[in-house]
C-alpha cells in the first residue's frame, strides 16, 4: 500500500514537472521558437510547439493516470529529440559549454527516470 501511495506520488510530481513545461514553451512561444531558430532548428515554428505540446499532454497524461505509460513514453521522446539539438555542449567552450553539459546532463537523468518509469509500469502493471 505505502509502496503504491509513493508510485503515485512520485508519477504525480514528475508529470505535473513536465506539464508545467510544455505549458510554459507554448506560453512562451515565440522566445522558444527564436531560440530553437538560434541553435539551428529546422522548421521551429513547426516543431517547437508540437514538441512543446507533447511534452504538455504527456506530463498531463502522467500526472494523472490517464494512459500514464503513453504519457511517460511522450515525456522520453521529447527528451530523446530535443537534448541533443538545444544542448549540444560539444560544439560550445567556456562557460556556455558547462551551462549545457549541465543542461544536458540534466535531461538525461530526466531520461532514465521515464525510462524507470516506463519498466515499472510495465512490469507491475502500476498506474
Amino acid at each position: 500500500m505505502l509502496n503504491r501511495l509513493l508510485f503515485v506520488v512520485a508519477r504525480l510530481a514528475f508529470g505535473a514537472k513536465f506539464a508545467r513545461d510544455g505549458y510554459d514553451n507554448l506560453s512562451n512561444r515565440e522566445d522558444m521558437v527564436g531560440y530553437a531558430e538560434s541553435v539551428g532548428v529546422p522548421f521551429a515554428d513547426v516543431l517547437v510547439p508540437a514538441a512543446s505540446g507533447l511534452l504538455l499532454v504527456g506530463g498531463v497524461l502522467l500526472a494523472v493516470g490517464l494512459a500514464p505509460l503513453f504519457g511517460v513514453v511522450a515525456i522520453a521522446a521529447f527528451l530523446l529529440g530535443v537534448t541533443p539539438q538545444m544542448h549540444d555542449f560539444w560544439n560550445m567552450e567556456g562557460d556556455r559549454r558547462a551551462d549545457e553539459l549541465d543542461a544536458f546532463l540534466r535531461n538525461a537523468s530526466f531520461l532514465g527516470a521515464a525510462i524507470a518509469f516506463a519498466v515499472a509500469m510495465r512490469e507491475g502493471g502500476e498506474n
